[in-house]
């Protein structure tokens, strides 16, 4: 079954508070999942890549091995497709695990970089991760 994963990051400044939020659903729009995290000061950057990771353990415990993530950014998307270098050390890390989890899992990922419009919901669940003080444990 291929599932699509809608994952953002939020951060109110760059670094600020930050949150995530991670839908999956069935090839139909049916909802299988939502989460929704606080992770505390972060960039952006590293908010969008917390959402990746999130995303991939939860595929994982779920048992599901098709995935196309969906992302609004387009450094993110374009980095995990191999066209843009990770260069900061700290994203290097995370990028690093997020391909060790696709690996392990041997995970058939496709990543589309997709509007904002188009990734609303996954970002009303970080900002809600923002406003909830909630944090998860994985």
């Amino acid at each position: 079954m291929m599932v699509h994963a809608f994952t953002d990051g939020a951060s109110r400044g760059n670094p600020g508070e930050s949150g995530i939020g991670i839908i999956f659903q069935d090839e139909k729009g049916k909802v299988l999942k939502s989460i929704y995290a606080y992770i505390g000061e972060a960039t952006n950057n590293i908010a969008e890549y917390t959402a990746l990771i999130v995303c991939l353990k939860h595929a994982q415990k779920l048992h599901l091995r098709n995935l196309v993530i969906h992302s609004d950014s387009e450094l993110l998307v374009r980095q995990m497709e191999g066209m843009y270098k990770v260069k900061e050390p700290r994203l290097r890390r995370l990028f690093e695990q997020a391909q060790a989890l696709i690996d392990a899992n041997s995970f058939q990922c496709t990543f589309r970089h997709v509007t904002r419009d188009h990734n609303r919901e996954a970002d009303r669940l970080a900002n809600l991760g923002i406003d909830s003080r909630r944090a998860i444990q994985i």
